[in-house]
C-alpha cells in the first residue's frame, strides 16, 4: 500500500533554480519528459543536453524536490523582442513525476516560473503542449494560460505577469 498522494507531499516541497552543478537533481526526470514526447531514452544525452544549456547560461531550470528526491522541473528560454526592448520567457519543458502527479507540484512550477519572469521585466510567458496532452492543457487554462493558437501537434499558450 503506497502512500496516498495528498498535501503530503505539499509540506515538503521545495523549488529552487538549479546550479550548474546540481543537474544530477533533474537529469532522469529530463529523459523521462523526452520520452514522453516519444523520444527514446537516452540518459547520456540528457545530462549533456542540461549541462550545455546551463554552462553556455541559455537557459533556466526550476526544479521540485520532497526532500532530497526530485519531483518536477520547468525549463524557460529566453525570448527576446526588439520592438519592446524585453526579454520574455518560453516556459519550453514542465514535467512532474507520476508519484507527484496531481499534488501541485506542476502548479507551483509555473507559478515559481512566472514570478521569475516578471521579476526580470518580462511581459508574458509562453509555452506548447501536445494538442492530446488534456491533463496540461486543464492546468494551463486554470491558471490563466490563453490558447493563442494551435497546429496538428501543439497548442500555443500566453499569459501576461
Amino acid at each position: 500500500m503506497g502512500i496516498n498522494p495528498s498535501l503530503f507531499y505539499l509540506i515538503d516541497m521545495e523549488i529552487k533554480r538549479l546550479g550548474i552543478e546540481e543537474i544530477g537533481l533533474v537529469v532522469g526526470l529530463f529523459d523521462k519528459y523526452r520520452q514522453f514526447y516519444k523520444q527514446p531514452p537516452d540518459i547520456g544525452l540528457a545530462e549533456r543536453f542540461i549541462q550545455e544549456r546551463l554552462a553556455n547560461n541559455e537557459s533556466v531550470i526550476f526544479v521540485a524536490t520532497d526532500g532530497t528526491v526530485p519531483a518536477g522541473f520547468t525549463q524557460l528560454y529566453p525570448q527576446c523582442s526588439s520592438v519592446c526592448a524585453v526579454r520574455n520567457w518560453i516556459l519550453n519543458d514542465l514535467y512532474v513525476d507520476n508519484a507527484y502527479r496531481k499534488t501541485g507540484v506542476g502548479r507551483a512550477l509555473i507559478d515559481q516560473a512566472m514570478a521569475f519572469a516578471k521579476s526580470q521585466a518580462a511581459t508574458f510567458v509562453q509555452l506548447e503542449t501536445a494538442v492530446d496532452n488534456y491533463s496540461a492543457q486543464r492546468l494551463y487554462e486554470a491558471i490563466g494560460f490563453e490558447k493563442q493558437e494551435a497546429d496538428a501537434e501543439f497548442l500555443l499558450y500566453k499569459i501576461a505577469v
